[in-house]
């Protein structure tokens, strides 16, 4: 197996490369001179037709730790790990129906400009710095880190000089503003699904040869034979596997907290459709929505076609990491197995996933940056024109700060798709309560929403490390603790989230009903049933996504 390209990859490549630089100068060019506002530079404010927000939503989601991450996750766990794609399908209906309309009737640019309309501003204050520091440190640098190592080992191409590449050609995008990214993900997402299901197709592939067989059905047919257990969605409690995603709960616990927060109250998301009417953005989360059914057809089904080639004897050495098997280098283990030509162009969809994710991530640091930081506290009279120069220095110093920081992570030796949503739920729980109770409690309180922000992590934190101090076996029968490797009984991460969230809004209700009867005055949004009726070709295209999701689950449970 070859760790490099073939000059046919490095010309299907450079096609992919001038297509998404050529196209991106086209659109800047031909955009700039109509508007240099701030919103439209930020927001490409009534520029994105509801098929690139669909696009962009889905280019942007998907990155390294999808394709690197959730492959892994499909060879250790099986397609159980796809519910975080399924359940996310679903999660953009709601948004969509729900949470837009609120957004977008308040005029909202940005999630913090939301905390401080809807609460004051020292909660916008807090968690837009803390939305900047999760963002830069955190998300940014593990998507070029991961991006970086994942096309290093495909590629042969020196590691530094990924990172290099991968961050400059994200800022190229960048710079032209939400358009040029918006337009330009199109490309990136027709890469990304088109190299997908072509490795896809191919993996499945192998396997049905590996068995003597021929073509995708054969090869699926062999799947389900030999590895019938990757083929459950749903864990029993004595599945090794359980903590992870631990029965029902990845379809009624905190599964539905990890998708909309991530979708509904995150910046780097919800920012595609607050420039857009409400009919165009809610077309393009139904678009989004639509493509997320398939996306384990890309980033799920490869990796337990690995495992299965896996445990009859292919790879063996490819797999291995320091002595051990990591299931994190599937992907790349199958990318290098591909034909000349063909591995261009999944390369270049590897690629298109990475460099999204950081164009979209990058301008999101540089929106909350400059209208919730600069704007308000460092340059109040500062002009439009400035106030887009400044976003464009944001972009290149968050970037440059990424670069620095990425070669010392290490994630490929801990992380995964799994650890990054386990982390992150740290602080989700209480976030998603603070943003529920801000769009449908008139009542909720700013201390309410002070609360949830840092007792929602100290809450986390404490289920975390209480297994340490505390035997919680007594739990096991309801499935809420599960042993793990050194026999220790601890919660599994969503229930724990569930469990915060419920903590977090509970406490949310005492504080603000006590502040209440002290005459605390809240800044309750008006909220109008009508603003959540929906035309009738959008109750269509929700009901044919729920229809197939609940189908999905019901074949696979």
């Amino acid at each position: 197996m070859q760790s490099s390209l073939a000059t046919a990859d490095y010309i299907v490549f450079l096609v992919y490369f001038v297509l998404i630089v050529g196209y991106g100068l086209w659109i800047y060019n031909r955009k700039k001179k109509e508007s240099a506002s701030s919103s439209d530079y930020f927001l490409a404010e009534g520029s994105l037709t509801w098929w690139a927000i669909g696009a962009s939503l889905i280019a942007s989601n998907i990155s390294a730790e999808q394709f690197i991450g959730m492959s892994g996750s499909g060879f250790k766990l099986g397609l159980a790990i796809a519910t975080y794609e399924w359940m996310a399908a679903i999660t953009l209906i709601v948004v969509a129906v729900f949470f837009i309309p609120v957004y977008l009737k308040n005029k909202i640019f940005t999630m913090p400009q939301f905390l401080h309309q809807r609460y004051n501003a020292n909660v916008a204050m807090i968690m837009a710095v803390f939305w900047l520091l999760l963002y830069v440190i955190v998300n940014l640098t593990s998507i070029l880190y991961l991006g970086a190592l994942a096309i290093s080992s495909i590629s042969g191409i020196d590691f530094n000089l990924c990172i290099a590449f991968l961050a400059i050609f994200s800022i190229m995008i960048t710079l032209g503003g939400m358009k040029v990214i918006g337009f330009t993900d199109v490309i990136q997402v027709f890469f990304l699904i088109l190299g997908g299901l072509i490795t896809t197709y191919l993996a499945v592939n192998l396997v049905s040869h590996e068995f003597g067989g021929d073509g995708l059905l054969d090869g699926f047919k062999h799947m389900t034979a030999e590895a019938g257990d990757h083929f459950h969605m749903i864990f029993h409690k004595d599945n090794p596997n359980y903590s992870e995603l631990p029965g029902l709960s990845v379809l009624i616990g905190g599964m539905i907290i990890v998708n909309l927060n991530y979708w509904g109250c995150n910046q780097y998301i919800t920012q595609r459709a607050l420039g857009a009417d409400l009919k165009t953005a809610r077309g393009g989360l139904l678009f989004a929505s639509f493509l997320k059914l398939m996306m384990p057809l890309i980033v799920v089904i490869p990796g337990i076609a690995a495992y299965v080639l896996y445990q009859h004897g292919s790879f063996q050495t490819e797999m291995m990491q320091a002595g051990e098997l990591n299931p994190d280098r599937a992907y790349p283990v199958l990318l290098n197995l591909l034909p000349a030509g063909l591995k261009g162009l999944s390369f270049a969809a590897l690629t298109a996933a990475i460099v999204a994710s950081l164009a979209g991530k990058a301008n999101s640091i540089a929106t909350i940056f400059t209208l919730d930081i600069y704007k308000k506290r460092i340059n109040t009279e500062a002009d439009e024109k400035k106030l887009v120069n400044v976003g464009k220095i944001t972009v290149v110093s968050a970037m440059v700060i990424a670069i620095i920081i990425a070669p010392f992570l290490g994630i490929d030796k801990k992380g995964g798709f799994q650890f990054i949503q386990e982390y992150t739920g740290f602080v989700s729980p209480g976030i998603f309560a603070l943003f529920l109770l801000g769009c449908f409690g008139k009542k909720t309180t700013s201390n309410a929403a002070l609360f949830a922000t840092i007792g929602g992590f100290i809450f986390s934190c404490v289920l975390k490390f209480l297994p340490a101090v505390v035997d919680l076996s007594f739990l096991n029968p309801i499935g809420w603790a599960v042993p793990n490797a050194e026999g220790v009984y601890e919660i599994p991460f969503l229930d724990r989230m569930a469990i915060v969230f419920v903590l977090c809004v509970v406490a949310m209700f005492f504080i603000s009903t006590k502040e209440s009867q002290k005459g605390v005055n809240t800044n309750g949004l008006e909220v109008d049933t009508t603003m959540f009726k929906v035309t009738p070709a959008f109750t269509v295209g929700a009901l044919v996504i729920t229809g197939i999701t609940a189908a999905l689950y019901t074949i696979f449970w």
